[in-house]
């Protein structure tokens, strides 16, 4: 993406719908590789251009003509004979200026552009947190297209579908869900479950290392999938919180420490909500005082582990221009799952007298 001026306060929300009839001049200009993930998947080749020589009452009446039913552009696009874009003429400056004047003394230079090689993802961000309504698209300084309010609600549609299947840990669908077959939705997310059952079989190893605590104290055992369950649970909102955050362009990693000092407060609190009920449930399973203890100290620990861990990966995962949503959910959860477990015996090991 790119600024025609360093002052980015220039940027402009450029038109809020197409025109008719109008297309690009240079029809021999060869058009951009597309890619289902970028910019020229989406845009547009429907605007109405205008020239740096045009007088006000040419490019009114040509406005006039085109006219898409109740729907009036906000700018027009200002290109040479090459379809070099120079600028953007603002419609309610046009409708506003004596019309001996010509499109060069009233139009602005400084606009807002992005490239159709620009990531579907790149855009979504730009969007979200400029607010912009509707985008030229330039390479090499011409115009090749635009993104209008409508493909700019396709890109946002796609890329949330994206986000949230990949948050499931499934490849995302290339067409309807009711029109997609049963092998293809294997194909789709067994590969996932592979990986994760893979990354998943280290928590059978760490139950191996403590065997014979396992052994010497049973109903250790009745609290496993409650402590490795909630130490997931809470990785996985802290981490569903982040990526939309930072999709929203909220935070990044610069804003590491003060993510890190809110969600463990947050999760301090929440750590000894839960502690409490644990309390409450091995109490009443009446697995005795110290495992009582120990259950609820791992909750607590678990929780404020599971907070500094989901902080941190998602974050990082961005600087790294890996897509967050990809591996944050499901992989925090079964990292977490592994750790909380080590957790767990280690407090028993210190806690209970039958491992002295």
């Amino acid at each position: 993406m790119t600024f025609t001026t360093q002052n980015k306060a220039g940027a402009v929300a450029i038109a809020q719908s197409a025109m008719k009839g109008a297309r690009l001049k240079d029809n021999n200009t060869q058009s951009p590789k597309v890619d289902d993930a970028t910019v020229s998947a989406y845009m547009s080749q429907s605007y109405l251009p205008v020239s740096v020589a045009d007088s006000i009452a040419c490019v009114k009446q040509n406005l006039i003509e085109h006219l898409d039913g109740e729907q009036i552009p906000t700018y027009l696009f200002v290109v040479d004979n090459d379809n070099y874009l120079n600028g953007i003429l603002s419609v309610k400056s046009l409708l506003a200026s004596p019309e001996n004047l010509l499109v060069s003394d009233i139009m602005r230079h400084n606009y807002f552009s992005v490239a159709p090689e620009q990531s579907r993802h790149d855009v979504y961000d730009l969007i979200n947190h400029s607010g912009l309504d509707m985008i030229p698209v330039v390479q090499f300084g011409k115009l090749m297209g635009v993104l209008r309010p409508q493909d700019i609600a396709e890109l946002i549609e796609d890329e949330n579908t994206l986000d949230a299947q990949l948050q499931g840990a499934t490849t995302p669908l290339d067409e309807p869900y009711l029109t997609t077959s049963p092998v293809t939705l294997w194909r789709k997310r067994v590969v996932w479950l592979l990986m994760l059952f893979v990354a998943e079989a280290y928590t059978g190893t760490v139950l191996k290392a403590f065997e014979e605590q396992l052994e010497a104290a049973i109903s250790l055992a009745f609290f496993i999938p409650l402590l490795i369950g909630t130490g997931g649970n809470s990785g996985t909102q802290i981490t569903s919180t982040l990526v939309r955050a930072m999709a929203l362009g909220e935070v990044s990693l610069r804003n590491l420490g003060t993510v890190l000092k809110k969600e463990v407060s947050t999760s301090f609190l929440v750590a000894v909500t839960i502690g409490g009920a644990a309390l409450i449930r091995a109490w009443i399973l009446g697995v005795g005082h110290e495992v009582t203890i120990v259950v609820s100290l791992t909750i607590v620990a678990i929780t404020m582990w599971s907070a500094v861990v989901s902080s941190i990966i998602p974050m990082v995962l961005k600087k790294l221009k890996v897509d967050p949503a990809v591996v944050s959910a499901p992989f925090i959860a079964t990292f977490i799952d592994g750790t909380g477990l080590i957790i767990y015996f280690e407090i028993a090991k210190l806690v209970m007298t039958e491992f002295a």
